[in-house]
């Protein structure tokens, strides 16, 4: 009787003899994949995940020098869009035997350059999520180790971008097609990669169907931020908005609510990434963005770089999709 059977922790051993290969190719799998092949590679961990085997990162740092930890930034922990993809990029590394080191910058360039820098001795590899830094400094932190992108797009490094062309033109089409003629786009940071984007969607989608759609710019995205760019959007003749993201949106909602505007009847709304449609009132309109598909698919590409030692420049994109909810309708007849 094994004593993974007995009940004890699953060893290299356990894993060697499932697979019927040797001790030292499931241990290389973790401390030297590049000694070995992917396929089998693949195999070793699949079969460690299954078996609920967990690395040892002593015994792996004094065996290889490595730390076994990977480090993920991002700007805002805060918002409701980044945790399920840190979870999934999580749950990624853990199967390759990785820790991760998270790190937030509160939307300062400075702080993630900071942040990164003082990572990096730690860590074997860095995810920037939806990084403020200029090019200059994102390419200082990758040559301090491997980099990958999330919603950032820098040429020579390996990256994972959400695209908000189609879910956006899903939500100026219906939203057009429900008679509006007039919306407001409220903006994100001026340094957000992802805002420059949406912004450029919104301006083809606006031309397409159209419809005029006004920059309402100088808000912080946050909840307050978005609460403040409902006192804004009083003094307009817009009959509708799309937000930077559902955090904003749901500031958007309070703002409107506490000046005695009902969204749809008054107003419609959508956000964007979906991640609290299904819990506010009225349920929010967004457009879905695939955040925890970018933490796994990041976390993949820097794990094969690492695996590989060589780096790499991918370019992958995910397409979004619009979910109509209960915060769109069609524009006043006369006004709230």
């Amino acid at each position: 009787m094994t004593r993974q059977s007995e009940g004890g922790a699953p060893t290299i051993r356990h894993i060697a003899e499932a697979l019927g290969i040797s001790r030292a190719t499931v241990s290389r799998a973790f401390s030297r994949p590049e000694m070995i092949s992917r396929e089998t590679v693949a195999r070793v961990r699949e079969m460690a995940a299954r078996m609920g085997y967990i690395v040892n990162p002593a015994a792996r740092a004094l065996s290889t020098g490595k730390q076994g930890n990977l480090a993920i930034i991002v700007p805002d922990i805060a918002n409701p869009f980044f945790p399920p993809l840190i979870r999934a990029m999580q749950r990624a590394a853990d199967v390759a035997g990785y820790g991760v080191f998270i790190g937030d910058t509160d939307g300062d360039p400075e702080q993630e350059l900071r942040l990164a820098s003082r990572l990096a001795p730690q860590i074997e590899g860095i995810v920037l999520a939806s990084s403020r830094m200029t090019e200059e400094h994102v390419r200082r932190v990758a040559r301090l180790r491997p980099t990958v992108m999330i919603n950032r797009d820098v040429a020579g490094l390996s990256r994972v971008l959400i695209d908000p062309v189609v879910g956006l033109d899903e939500a100026v089409a219906v939203l057009a097609g429900q008679g509006h003629r007039s919306l407001a786009y409220v903006t994100g940071p001026a340094s957000s990669w992802s805002d420059q984007q949406r912004r450029a969607a919104l301006d083809e989608a606006g031309k397409r169907h159209a419809i005029r759609i006004d920059m309402l710019e100088g808000f912080k995205d946050s909840f307050e931020g978005g609460r403040e760019a409902a006192k804004r959007l009083l003094g307009t003749n817009v009959t509708g908005a799309i937000a930077f993201d559902d955090f904003v949106a749901h500031g958007l909602l309070a703002g409107l609510a506490g000046a005695g505007i009902n969204v749809p009847e008054c107003f419609s709304l959508v956000g964007f990434d979906d991640v609290l449609g299904a819990s506010t009132y009225p349920a929010l309109a967004s457009v879905f963005a695939p955040g925890e598909e970018a933490g796994r698919r990041a976390a993949a590409l820097l794990i094969e770089e690492l695996d590989s030692g060589v780096a790499a420049d991918r370019r992958e994109s995910l397409p979004t999709r619009f979910v109509a909810r209960a915060t769109i309708g069609k524009p006043a007849r006369q006004p709230c």
